[in-house]
């Protein structure tokens, strides 16, 4: 009784160089843990300046971060893909995913404002969770717009390719 196994060499050479999903994940955590962590740590500064505090707050600021807003953050950027790919169909990849970047970086800056504020101020004081709220916000503005449309331009489209490999 002799079996014959037919195997397509397409398939011999997608699964010969598909990446491993722990270089997936390690890959993303890495860009998750830069951007992260320099906007907490711009946000954490605003609120209580380099003191003695800074290095504990600016932790528990950017493990909420991890923890919280990159889930949130992968969602919110899928399904805006998706919906920029449906209401801008002629518009080109380069231009949607800056006004994708765009629109990340004040959504998320918003969001990661919010939570480090929270962490290093706390919900005692409305005024002040709101003024911490504001002057992270406004600091670490210029830098995550430019780490987002840099990551939406340049990063996005290649590590796209590399996570559907």
């Amino acid at each position: 009784m002799n079996q014959t196994i037919t195997v397509n060499s397409a398939e011999i050479e997608t699964s010969a160089t598909s990446t491993p999903l722990y270089k997936k994940i390690l890959v993303m955590m890495g860009m998750m843990s830069l951007m992260a962590g320099t906007l907490t740590g711009v946000m954490t500064y605003m609120n209580v300046g380099l003191s003695d505090a800074f290095y504990g707050q600016w932790l528990r600021a950017f493990l909420t971060a991890a923890f919280v807003m990159a889930p949130l953050g992968f969602s919110a950027m899928t399904v805006l893909t998706k919906l920029m790919e449906k209401w801008l169909p002629n518009t080109a990849e380069s231009k949607r995913n800056i006004i994708i970047g765009l629109i990340m970086a004040v959504f998320m800056e918003s969001m990661m404002a919010f939570t480090t504020a929270a962490t290093t101020i706390g919900f005692a004081d409305s005024n002040a969770l709101f003024s911490g709220w504001l002057s992270g916000f406004l600091a670490a503005l210029p830098v995550g717009l430019a780490l987002m449309v840099l990551v939406s331009t340049t990063i996005k489209p290649k590590v796209e390719r590399f996570l559907k490999s």
